[in-house]
């Protein structure tokens, strides 16, 4: 082999054309995919989705039959509406829903280390500003309240039993 040879040389990155690293849209777009990527390989190895996390934190609904087949979640009829189901974090789901914050720390602070804790704040109060205008769900101030949103698993009820309380 010579010091030419493909196997010794230096990787390059193929550069993408100016025009597009000069749009901030461009680079919003390319790091939220870089970000969900990241994302996924990591809680790959728990054996839940990115979905099931927000489900423990009460903002999704679609994936409850999954959380209860894991123990995650227990769902109970409403015993003053029988249409309605109650629902509650288990003591696994409990567990669980605190390792899964753990990890998604874990994932923001490796992706974010490029970056000081000002220019962190910074940059979120920036993509606050554009979330907004253009994803008003993203706001951490409830709409006309001006109260912040809750947090934790917000629409979960705490169904009386042994994991009441905890």
């Amino acid at each position: 082999m010579t010091a030419t040879s493909p196997e010794t040389q230096p990787r390059t990155v193929p550069q993408l054309p100016e025009e597009l690293v000069a749009s901030a849209t461009f680079l919003l777009k390319r790091l939220g995919f870089a970000a969900k990527e990241r994302t996924m390989r990591a809680y790959e190895g728990t054996g839940l989705h990115p979905y099931h996390h927000a489900i423990l934190l009460g903002q999704l609904v679609g994936l409850l039959d999954e959380l209860e087949e894991q123990g995650l979640i227990e769902r109970r009829r409403d015993p003053d509406d029988r249409r309605r189901h109650l629902v509650r974090l288990t003591s696994d789901g409990k567990r669980t829903l605190k390792r899964l914050r753990a990890l998604s720390k874990e994932i923001e602070d490796e992706f974010l280390a490029p970056l000081g804790d000002k220019e962190r704040a910074n940059l979120h109060a920036l993509l606050l500003r554009l979330a907004e205008k253009h994803e008003p769900r993203c706001a951490l101030v409830a709409q006309g309240s001006g109260l912040p949103r809750s947090s934790g698993a917000a629409g979960l009820k705490e169904l009386p039993g042994k994991d009441a309380g905890n």
